[in-house]
């Protein structure tokens, strides 16, 4: 079941988050980041209430958000939790009249089957100078930008 995240979730999304940061697959979160964007996240929740997966969507500007800290737990990927969860982002960008999501990813396959189209990361400076700045890896990010135009999804 999917779920906005509440304060009793915050350890286990970064427990989920940690798991894929230790292999080098996206950025560590600290508790301090996920409390204080804790309205950002949404959970899979496993029938025993077990948190498998998390997500974010974050206000980048008025027409641009990032789907970000997706994290599946391993053992239950290919069940399409990770689809639902950056479905449940989108959603919510639309709702809010967000035309435009984004992701940084080493996994650009699995957000093209969604829609979303490879960008250069010069198309996202709000990104850059926000985010990336504080970034270890900035200049030299090897993660693949991806954006997706809702525009036409958007409900009034």
């Amino acid at each position: 079941m999917i779920r906005k995240a509440r304060m009793s979730d915050v350890k286990s999304i970064q427990n989920l988050i940690a798991e894929f940061a230790r292999k080098g697959d996206m950025l560590p979160r600290s508790l301090s980041d996920i409390y204080e964007n804790l309205r950002d996240y949404f959970v899979f929740e496993e029938d025993g209430g077990t948190v498998i997966g998390s997500a974010a969507i974050h206000i980048m500007w008025e027409d641009l958000a990032e789907v970000r800290s997706l994290a599946v737990r391993d053992g239950s990927m290919r069940r399409g939790i990770g689809t639902q969860l950056v479905e449940a982002c989108i959603s919510e960008a639309i709702v809010l009249g967000i035309t435009r999501v984004f992701a940084l990813t080493y996994k650009p396959e699995f957000f093209e089957r969604l829609g979303f189209r490879k960008v250069d990361k010069a198309e996202l400076p709000h990104k850059i100078w926000s985010d990336c700045l504080k970034c270890a890896k900035f200049p030299d990010c090897d993660e693949i930008a991806l954006v997706a135009d809702f525009s036409g999804r958007l409900r009034v």
